[in-house]
C-alpha cells in the first residue's frame, strides 16, 4: 500500500474545478449577469469580426474536439506507462514524451481549450471570462502542488525536465 503522503495534495480533481467554473458562469449568464448595454452572448463581439453563428459553432466544435483529443493523447501516455492520471494517486513514472515535450501540463491545456470551446458554444462571454480565474486556481492549487510533489518524487530528473519544458505552452 502506498504511503498516504505519496500524493500531490491538490485541492480538488481538476476536471471538477473546470466544471465548477463553467457551471458558475452558466448560472450567472442565466441570471442575466452582464454589464449594462452588453448583449448576452458573443454576438456583439463576433459581429465586429464578421463571424456568423455557423462559424462560431465551427470554432467551438474545433476547440472542444481538439481539447478532448489532447486530453486523450496525454492521458493515454500515463496509462501506457502504468502510472495514475489522477492527482490523488501516486505517480510511478515521469512522462516527458508526446505532448509533454511542449507543455508540462497538456491535460490542463486540453481542459482549458475544451472549456473555451464550450463557452463559445454556449454563446456566453461570462463563461469565457471565468476561464481566467479558473486557470489561476488550477495553477496555484493544482499545478504548483503537483510540481512540488514531482520534484520530491523524481528529483533531478524532474528538475531537468522542468527547466526544459514550459508549465503551460
Amino acid at each position: 500500500m502506498a504511503d498516504i503522503r505519496d500524493i500531490p495534495g491538490v485541492i480538488a480533481p481538476p476536471p471538477l474545478i473546470y466544471l465548477g467554473f463553467l457551471l458558475v458562469g452558466w448560472g450567472l449568464a442565466e441570471l442575466g449577469a452582464r454589464p449594462e448595454g452588453v448583449e448576452a452572448g458573443f454576438g456583439w463581439l463576433a459581429a465586429g469580426f464578421g463571424l456568423e453563428m455557423p462559424v462560431r459553432r465551427g470554432i467551438a466544435l474545433t476547440l472542444i474536439v481538439g481539447g478532448l483529443l489532447l486530453d486523450g493523447m496525454a492521458a493515454g501516455l500515463f496509462r501506457r506507462r502504468g502510472t495514475a492520471v489522477e492527482p490523488w494517486k501516486p505517480s510511478t513514472a515521469l512522462i516527458i514524451e508526446g505532448p509533454y515535450r511542449l507543455s508540462r501540463n497538456p491535460i490542463y491545456v486540453g481542459f482549458a481549450v475544451t472549456y473555451a470551446g464550450l463557452a463559445i458554444a454556449m454563446d456566453s462571454w461570462i463563461v469565457l471570462i471565468l476561464l481566467i480565474p479558473c486557470l489561476l486556481v488550477i495553477d496555484r492549487f493544482v499545478i504548483q502542488r503537483e510540481e512540488r510533489y514531482l520534484g520530491a518524487k523524481f528529483g533531478s530528473a524532474y528538475e531537468a525536465y522542468r527547466q526544459k519544458v514550459r508549465r503551460w505552452l
